[in-house]
């Protein structure tokens, strides 16, 4: 049995350049977090699989992945597969893009099916925008619908406080925050490039240069939002945006000060976490 840990990301900048055809193009800057699901992999004659959470057990981008992989390589087998869910989902971490980039790259191996990042790449961008940021991991730029990816240097040892509202799941989310977007938040990539700059020269990004084109119409899109993120604010944390399309929240802080923050919130009955930036996978 092969034993793989999946990672949550952040977007440290999330820009929309603009809309052609039924995709939104997007430019941004994500980086892999230390906060992960477990998937159990073990071979078997055909495909099946289980997870923690029972509600997420019936269209799993795990399965389609796991099939797809197989329809497109033409594998006569298949393979039992357990996920144990850490990763809060439905809140912008990626869990699910993740376990299933984890899919690919671990059948790929466990079938002895040699195909290269830049092949699985193609089958991840079936799957979700996200998924193809997971083949890579690290820190990566993302473009065009999410099938463009490219390293970037490593972010310099960093902390991140996240805090993840109590707020019911939201049907087809990213969709419908998506359709929320319009014209006047559409930006030309300046965020992307101020950021790859400094993170070039200094080996970080400044929070003030983060940005979350998501951060303008998720408030509207999830009730009691504004009041977490003054709880956030309250516990100490400052220069505050959602992780991907949300409504996990998210903001840099040095080790000691994350701990007050996260010890504050938790007084408070809020689930938070304190990750770190992971380097690319090798």
């Amino acid at each position: 049995m092969l034993t793989i840990r999946a990672p949550a990301k952040i977007n440290l900048v999330l820009e929309v350049l603009g809309k052609y055809t039924n995709y939104h193009q997007i430019s941004s800057i994500i980086q892999a977090i230390n906060l992960y699901d477990i998937l159990n992999f073990k071979l078997d004659e055909k495909i099946s699989f289980s997870c923690s959470e029972s509600s997420l057990e019936h269209d799993n981008l795990v399965t389609a992945a796991a099939l797809l992989l197989k329809k497109e390589a033409n594998y006569n087998k298949g393979a039992q597969i357990e996920l144990r869910k850490n990763i809060p989902w439905g809140t912008g971490l990626g869990g699910g893009s993740s376990d299933a980039a984890a899919t690919l790259l671990t059948l790929n191996t466990l079938w002895g099916l040699n195909l290269s990042n830049t092949e699985l790449i193609q089958l991840a961008i079936k799957l979700g925008a996200d998924v193809p940021f997971f083949v890579y991991g690290g820190t990566a730029l993302i473009e065009g619908i999410g099938e463009k990816v490219t390293p970037l240097p490593p972010l310099a040892p960093t902390c991140f406080v996240l805090l993840v509202p109590p707020l019911s799941k939201m049907q087809d989310k990213t969709k419908q925050l998506y359709a929320k977007l319009n014209a006047k938040h559409f930006t030309r990539g300046q965020f992307v490039h101020a950021a790859q700059l400094s993170l070039r020269k200094r080996k970080s990004i400044p929070p003030p240069l983060m940005f979350n084109v998501f951060d303008k119409v998720a408030f509207d899109s999830f009730p009691r939002l504004n009041k977490y993120e003054e709880s956030f604010k309250k516990a100490g944390a400052s220069n505050i945006h959602l992780a991907g399309s949300g409504p996990c929240l998210f903001a840099t802080a040095h080790k000691r000060e994350a701990t007050r923050i996260c010890l504050r919130l938790r007084k408070q009955g809020l689930e938070c976490y304190i990750v770190f930036p992971l380097p690319k996978r090798s």
